[in-house]
């Protein structure tokens, strides 16, 4: 595969990802470039997939009173950042930062940061900072709970905004719409993207198969060691059927047969049934990460295929939110945009 197009996952924090699209949606309808502070008291509070809101009843300098919504990131993202269902209660005093809504900026925040009246710290979104420290148990194998970091996340969605594409990639980028993202409907990106998601992903080995459970819209993949072929052609999944093999402490995995996916690249960019994705996973040589790498062809989007290399963080303490999409909480975001 000499013409393959290397990508270099670096840790940028910037807040511009490819293809215009952040984890289920596009921050497009908050103003981004405007950062405010509120302090109100929690009315409301609903800790979901694939987003968080609470309410604040918060004072105004006239001395009524408002009510400010706030959304934040998924359950799935908040939860192995120290934000879960018991971080706060109705009747808590809050501080909010974050960004306002572009056409209804006092109704509604896209929230960054919480700070309680104790001065508690707990993150509202996906980039923002963990309240845990790591932990440094040294991982004996690829089974186990890993974390793909933020910075990882960032990179490679960085890196794939210069991936090469078709012409029918092009247009297909140019077309899209996050208002009409399959996550509304609480169907998962695709792989590779859905294994950069910074969420809580177990692997669990077996003699014959890997199984790897990702926090995210209920996401399972299977890898099979037990010698099969792919199914035919016609025989298709969302995440693709994978076959493996181990090479030394190294598990390499070849997945074919996915489904069409409006999303099955990037998170704004589809992947087509002809997509084929070769994806490595070993623990580093500092037992504490997980090397993840690969590559991924689409003919029909990509102009040829390109390869990714990045780090997980071993998480073994790390719990699964266990919140399942909402399809109603999924689909409120839709009103950002009115």
């Amino acid at each position: 595969m000499n013409r393959i197009a290397a990508f270099v996952l670096v840790g940028s924090m910037s807040l511009v990802f490819s293809h215009g699209a952040l984890a289920h949606h596009s921050a497009a309808a908050f103003d981004t470039r405007q950062e405010v502070k509120t302090t109100g008291t929690v009315t409301q509070f609903t800790f979901r997939n694939p987003h968080v809101y609470l309410t604040l009843q918060v004072k105004k300098p006239d001395g009524t009173t408002a009510s400010l919504e706030v959304e934040a990131g998924a359950a799935s993202v908040l939860n192995p950042l120290g934000f879960n269902a018991k971080s706060i209660a109705v009747g808590d005093v809050v501080t909010i930062v974050g960004n306002p809504a572009r056409a209804k900026p006092d109704a509604l925040v896209l929230g960054k940061d919480l700070y309680k009246a104790d001065g508690a710290y707990f993150p509202l979104n996906i980039a923002s900072r963990s309240v845990y420290e790591a932990n440094t148990a040294p991982a004996t194998s690829i089974a186990g709970t890993w974390f793909s970091p933020w910075n990882e996340f960032n990179g490679f969605n960085g890196a794939a905004a210069n991936w090469p594409l078709t012409d029918a990639g092009k247009a297909a980028l140019a077309r899209f719409d996050p208002k009409t993202t399959p996550q509304k409907d609480c169907v998962p990106v695709g792989v590779p993207t859905l294994m950069f998601y910074p969420v809580a992903d177990t692997i669990t080995v077996e003699r014959d198969r890997v199984v790897m459970k990702v926090d995210w819209m209920n996401a399972e993949r299977i890898i099979y060691l037990d010698g099969r072929k792919h199914p035919p052609a016609s025989e298709t999944f969302l995440h693709g059927h994978s076959v493996g093999h181990w090479e030394g402490d190294t598990l390499v995995a070849e997945t074919t047969n996915f489904k069409e996916h409006p999303i099955g690249l990037t998170t704004a960019l589809p992947g087509s049934a002809r997509k084929r994705v070769t994806e490595r996973f070993r623990v580093g040589q500092d037992r504490k990460s997980l090397v993840y790498s690969g590559v991924v062809e689409d003919p029909v989007y990509l102009a040829r295929p390109v390869e990714w290399s990045a780090q997980w963080m071993y998480r073994p303490n790390m719990p699964h939110s266990n919140e399942k999409c909402d399809l109603a909480v999924a689909h409120k975001y839709l009103g950002d945009f009115k």
